[in-house]
């Protein structure tokens, strides 16, 4: 069963939303052992959505729609599914009945005369009740294709999805069998180092299948098994596991979902001990990555974004002389930020940045950053050089500390 996602609006085209339904969909997809190739995101365009639709239902055996089922003149999918199936658009009288009453129940008031819209369906389609929203779904054949229309505000769409979508496709599918994935999350060596050293494993490999993905500094090596059962696919990527994590080392920090924030913090937990951040040239990007994480609050103690040296000073006790001497770009100056740090903070761990993120030099080459750790039984301190680019600089460095963290938590050289 191929499925194809075809996500209809100018917003997301437009990057005025992210389109994180189509992550969402993959997800449950994959999950559901069905196969995903494609994904498109088409416009408000009548004409455009009919092709891409044509395209879609061409090659795929079920198309999953979202997008463009409101009341409005802008939502033009049922318009294009009507053209694409070549049938003629029907009214559905006890669609609408429903709609008013859904008004009149849940926001006590009479239902715009424009939500009609919504009544109205191509000929022969099935509505899909939304629990959640006005807008219905709708199921059709086009062709050889199932199409599934959904709405895109995902609180309405993923539950439609899951309730009423997958177990019809996996039930059409008669297939059996999941896919599974696993991810083995890598700090310290470029995606390109990572995917030399497993080459040949990409080459030979067609099930599980290698896959290789770089995000904020991080790269994750993604392993996918098809299989009868998730016991059997497990069965296959624990041999593949094994091999990268030998080929890797050290370079592996995690394997599944947890990110190295819950890391971070699950370290210090075990520890008993309390974390801090003491930041300059990241303005407090560590700080909000950790608070991002339910819970944190049990070790996560606070955070000083210490951006000018007379506040370096001032909050973290900086002598000012050093920041002279050494400059604010320094080890000597991170470490003392750390330092001060945990004096102010109550903190047993703190995590200090500083650097040059650009586009003014600052006192080093821009993309200069530096790096401090103290914890109870040490501080260290490392210089890493990002690249010139200011928010690139930032994000990656926000990384490399929490990184710095860990390394200093599990024992490792940084």
């Amino acid at each position: 069963m191929r499925v194809e996602v075809l996500a209809v609006g100018t917003e997301l085209l437009l990057g005025q939303i992210v389109n994180g339904n189509a992550a969402a969909i993959g997800q449950r997809l994959a999950g559901a052992g069905l196969d995903h190739f494609h994904q498109v995101v088409v416009g408000d365009n009548l004409g455009r959505i009919k092709a891409a639709l044509q395209q879609a239902v061409a090659r795929s055996d079920a198309v999953i729609v979202t997008g463009g089922l409101g009341p409005t003149q802008d939502d033009l999918t049922r318009e294009a599914l009507c053209a694409a199936a070549g049938v003629e658009m029907a009214y559905s009288e006890e669609m609408a009945t429903h709609l008013r009453d859904l008004w009149a129940r849940r926001r006590g008031r009479e239902m715009p005369a424009s939500n009609l819209r919504q009544a109205e369906h191509p000929e022969g389609a099935v509505f899909l009740p939304n629990a959640r929203g006005t807008a219905p779904g709708l199921r059709l054949r086009a062709g050889e294709a199932w199409v599934f229309a959904l709405p895109g505000v995902p609180q309405e769409m993923l539950p439609m999805l899951e309730e009423q979508v997958i177990p019809f496709l996996v039930a059409e599918a008669g297939e059996g069998g999941v896919l599974l994935s696993r991810l083995i999350r890598c700090w310290g060596e470029s995606e390109s180092g990572i995917a030399e050293r497993l080459g040949d494993l990409y080459e030979s490999s067609a099930n599980p299948t290698v896959a290789f993905l770089a995000s904020a500094g991080e790269i994750k090596v993604r392993l996918t098994a098809r299989a009868a059962t998730v016991e059997a696919a497990a069965a296959l990527l624990d041999p593949m596991e094994a091999e990268v994590r030998r080929r890797l080392g050290h370079w592996v920090f995690a394997v599944g979902q947890e990110t190295i924030e819950q890391i971070v913090l699950r370290l210090c937990r075990e520890r008993g001990w309390h974390l801090g951040t003491a930041e300059s040239a990241t303005g407090g990007m560590v700080a909000e990555r950790l608070t991002s994480v339910p819970g944190s609050s049990e070790v996560f103690l606070g955070g000083v974004v210490a951006y000018s040296p007379a506040l370096k000073a001032a909050l973290l006790g900086v002598p000012p002389a050093l920041i002279t001497e050494q400059g604010i770009v320094s080890e000597a100056v991170a470490l003392a930020m750390a330092e001060g740090g945990a004096a102010c903070l109550g903190a047993d761990v703190v995590v200090a940045v500083t650097g040059s993120a650009g586009p003014d030099p600052g006192g080093a080459p821009v993309g200069t950053m530096v790096v401090a750790v103290r914890t109870p039984e040490g501080a260290w301190a490392r210089t890493v050089h990002m690249p010139p680019d200011r928010e690139r600089a930032r994000t990656l460095t926000s990384t490399a500390a929490l990184q710095a963290v860990r390394r200093c938590l599990v024992g490792e050289e940084w």
